[in-house]
């Protein structure tokens, strides 16, 4: 095989993937970048159970092998060298995938309907992850509403400080269909 100039997202993805579903992990991405003489690796891994630093350090060293062999034996080539960054997905990346909505159950975003913004806590997806319920508070009250997917393909996760209330985490734990049944604010 000849040697690559530089690797790409693509030639590197179906490298990292097997040490990836080793660990039951997702690729979220792999963005490389030149930092002056040296790359930059960045991949982020994500589960439905967050992987703590031990099993990150684990891929990383495994990924780090993996390419270190592949540059000796010519496949790649980073030029004088490169770091490598494994992480988990920052609050900033966009909620894409429904996935990405399952793993933030409980977590609060803002959607962007007609141009106007409101904040919802995520509960519950469907079975066939097209649809989440959403539970947004108006005044005292919450109003529990099922959203499609499709329609937010980009929504980000907002960093916050104040604590839910019960009747929230209540909402957030419910299954899809019982959170559909109280729509329309009945239950609380």
């Amino acid at each position: 095989m000849a040697a690559m100039a530089f690797p790409t997202s693509e030639i590197l993805f179906p490298l990292v993937q097997p040490v990836a579903d080793q660990y039951g992990m997702d690729i979220e991405y792999i963005k490389i970048s030149r930092a002056g003489k040296k790359s930059v690796v960045a991949i982020a891994v994500d589960a439905d159970n967050r992987p703590d630093s031990d099993v990150l350090e684990a891929i990383t060293q495994e990924i780090s092998e993996l390419f270190d062999e592949q540059e000796t034996a010519g496949v790649l080539n980073f030029g004088p060298g490169y770091t490598l960054e494994v992480s988990t997905p920052g609050v900033s990346t966009p909620l894409t995938k429904p996935r990405h909505w399952r793993r933030n159950r409980g977590r609060l975003v803002t959607l962007v309907d007609d141009g106007k913004k409101r904040q919802v806590r995520i509960g519950a997806l469907n079975d066939d992850e097209t649809s989440v319920i959403t539970i947004e508070r108006v005044g005292k009250k919450f109003v529990v509403a099922p959203i499609q997917l499709a329609d937010y393909p980009s929504v980000v996760v907002e960093v916050e400080f104040a604590t839910p209330t019960d009747n929230e985490l209540e909402l957030v734990a419910s299954n899809y269909d019982d959170a559909v049944i109280f729509q329309h604010g009945e239950r609380i």
